[in-house]
C-alpha cells in the first residue's frame, strides 16, 4: 500500500446530509466558505453542478471534493489553476491503484 501526502487524504468528521443534491448555500455552509467561492470553483472547472436551473445544485460528494481543494490550496499553497492538475493526478492515482488491486486479485485466483 502506498502512502500519500496526508493533506490530500484526510477525511472529514462532519456528517453529510443524506439528500441526493444540495443547493449552493448548503454546500457553502458545509465547507464554511462563501457561496461566491463555490461559484468561482464552478467557473474554474474544479467542481460541476448536477443541475443549473433555477440555481445550481450539487451532489453531496462535492462537499468532500471542495474540502480537498481547499486543503490543497491553503495548506500546500497550490494556486487555483494548479489545483485542477493536482486533482486530475490524484484521480488517476486512484484509478491506477484500483486497477493494480484488480489485477492482483485476478492473479491470485
Amino acid at each position: 500500500m502506498s502512502i500519500r501526502f496526508p493533506l490530500a487524504m484526510r477525511q472529514s468528521s462532519v456528517s453529510l446530509p443524506s439528500s441526493r443534491v444540495l443547493p449552493i448555500d448548503e454546500v457553502a455552509r458545509l465547507v464554511d466558505i462563501q457561496p461566491d467561492l463555490v461559484v468561482r470553483l464552478v467557473d474554474w472547472g474544479l467542481i460541476d453542478p448536477v443541475e443549473i436551473s433555477p440555481e445550481p445544485y450539487f451532489e453531496v460528494s462535492v462537499v468532500l471534493r471542495i474540502r480537498r481543494i481547499l486543503r490543497i490550496h491553503y495548506d500546500l499553497g497550490v494556486n487555483w489553476a494548479g489545483i485542477g492538475v493536482v486533482m486530475d493526478l490524484l484521480a488517476k492515482i486512484d484509478d491506477l491503484e484500483r486497477e493494480v488491486a484488480r489485477l492482483k486479485a485476478e492473479r491470485e485466483d
